[in-house]
Parts: C-alpha cells; structure tokens; sequence
C-alpha cells in the first residue's frame, strides 16, 4: 500500500551503519552510542535525546545533510511512502546561523528535487528544539521565515516536553505563521491533554504524538470540531514506554472517536521500526485493513503541508 508519512525527524531516521560511516571518514568517537549489535543504544527518553544528539554531532556539512536526505528518501521509497514530511532542524544546520542554515538548504533541496523526480516527495519542517531555550527557538523561526517556500512548508517544536510551556515559544510560532507556514508542535507524548491545549494556543492545524488526548473527553472533542491532525507513532510510544504494549495504545480508541490520526514511525532505526511494521502492527492489533489504512492516508493528505496541486493528486491516491 502507497503511504503518506508526517512526522519523520531527518537526523532521527539515520540508519546506525550510516552514522558509523560518517563517523569512520571523520574519526570521530561515537562511544557509547550503538551497542554490541550495532543499534542505537539509550535507556529512556532522556537517553534517547543524548543518544540522538551524540549521533547527529557527525552530521558537520551541507554535503553531510545531503547524504544524509538522499539515504531516508530511499528508505521511505521501498516502505512505498510517496510523500514525507521531513523534522529538519538549524540548530544541527549551522547552529541556528541563517547564512549556514541556506548553504545546507541548497543542499538538500536539490536532493529533494531530485527524489520527487523518481517518484518520493517530500517537504521540511523547520522544527525548533524545546530544551535548547526560547532564545534558540527564535532563531530557528528565523532561519524557517527567511527561508520559507518550496521545500520549506512547515514549523514545528520537538525536544522535551517537560521544559516550560509551549506557550513560552509563541514568538516563535508567529513568526513562522505570518511566513505562511504550517505549524505543529510535539504534546501529549509525555504530558498531559493540557500539553496539548497549549500547542493549540500557538494556532497549530497538527499535534506531534498527542496520544494523551484520550485522557480528556472535552479535548477530544475539541480536536474532532477543529479538525486538528494527530501525528501519531504507535511504535515509537511503545519503544519509549508511553504505552507498556500495542493494545495499550490509543490510536483506534482516538479514531474510532472521530479525531482525525495518521501513521509515521517518528525515529524509526532507534526504535526498530520500519512503515510497513507500523502497518502491521495495527492489522494485527486493530484489525485495521484497506478501510483503515486509506481512511488516515486521507487525513493526512488533508493535513500535510503542500501546494493544493500536491494535496489533489494524494487525495486522489486514497479516493
């Protein structure tokens, strides 16, 4: 089946072999990082965010970022994805520097262009860590405002969500508004319905995870009348310890209510897995089948962030 993923962090989707390759030909040292089978080794959610943080310090160059795109676009082609939305952050890209942030740009825009040639589209969200500060963020909404067009659609916020409040970085997400981009925000992964009221407040369509919303009936009703898309990835919540098993998730129990939900695997080599193991996964859970499966590629057609000529022709894949 022809699959449309949303939420998909670049430097997060870097195959452990691939981050080894890079660090061999730079003789940077990675210990600690992959483990005595070659994965990505972390214990939690905080050591996951030092063990992805370590992997991306090899990632030092516009050409490194354009290996780096061209290696997930393939993978998301055999997964038989033909559209991605890309987590891409300036903060790896320069750190946060506008003129820095352009030249690994150009770099991988002409590796996105490339791609939709061979049948992958794909666009980037300009995302803003959390626990780097409100400082930082606001260069990043820079760097996305400045930049913004072509490959450039959206903005958005990962990180911890237990720093401050979503709130705090409203300067951020008005900048990336009035640039015309469409906004998301990570919530309710690890916080509460009330992460995810927060994001809202900053006027994101989207919600990054926001599988927590099951805990609030008033919300989920709120996010069915505003026709909010929830980026969920059950893999992920399960390989962090959001949900202790896949019946446990809330995915059907949120659709099933009429919240609007679509698939993606998030960081998939760190959490082992893949979009056809996503989908899988929920017919065997679920018992989702073709109804499902088109039915939340639809959403997400109706959701990315694109040109209406693009939005038509995913709309169509699914009719």
């Amino acid at each position: 089946m022809k699959k449309i993923e949303l939420h998909l962090h670049l430097e997060g989707a870097a195959p452990p072999a691939f981050i080894r390759s890079i660090a061999a030909e730079k003789r940077a040292d990675l210990t600690g990082v992959f483990d005595a089978q070659g994965h990505y080794a972390y214990d939690g959610f905080e050591g996951f965010l030092r063990c992805y943080e370590a992997a991306t310090s090899v990632l030092q160059s516009p050409q490194d970022y354009a290996r780096l795109l061209t290696e997930v676009l393939e993978r998301c082609a055999e997964e038989g994805v033909i559209y991605a939305e890309l987590f891409v952050s300036p903060e790896f890209c320069g750190g946060g520097d506008l003129v820095a942030w352009r030249e690994y740009l150009a770099a991988m825009d002409e590796v996105a262009l490339k791609a939709r040639a061979e049948g992958i589209d794909s666009r980037a969200i300009i995302t803003c860590v959390r626990h780097f500060g409100v400082e930082r963020a606001k260069k990043s909404a820079i760097c996305a405002a400045e930049t913004a067009g072509g490959w450039i659609t959206g903005f958005g916020m990962g990180g911890a969500e237990s720093v401050g409040k979503a709130t705090d970085y409203g300067w951020s997400f008005d900048c990336a508004r009035e640039a015309g981009l469409g906004l998301t925000c990570h919530a309710g992964e690890w916080g509460g319905p009330e992460s995810i009221c927060e994001a809202l407040e900053l006027g994101c369509t989207r919600i990054g995870h926001g599988v927590h919303a099951i805990q609030d009936p008033a919300l989920i009703r709120d996010l069915v009348a505003r026709d909010i898309t929830l980026e969920v990835c059950p893999g992920s919540n399960v390989a962090l310890g959001v949900y202790p098993d896949w019946p446990s998730h809330p995915i059907a129990r949120l659709a099933d209510a009429g919240v609007r939900v679509t698939v993606s695997t998030d960081d998939p080599p760190f959490f082992h897995t893949t979009m056809r193991h996503e989908y899988d996964r929920l017919a065997e859970t679920f018992g989702w089948g073709d109804t499902e499966f088109r039915q939340i590629n639809r959403w997400a057609a109706d959701a990315a962030f694109c040109d209406e000529v693009t939005r038509d022709r995913l709309r169509k894949e699914f009719s």
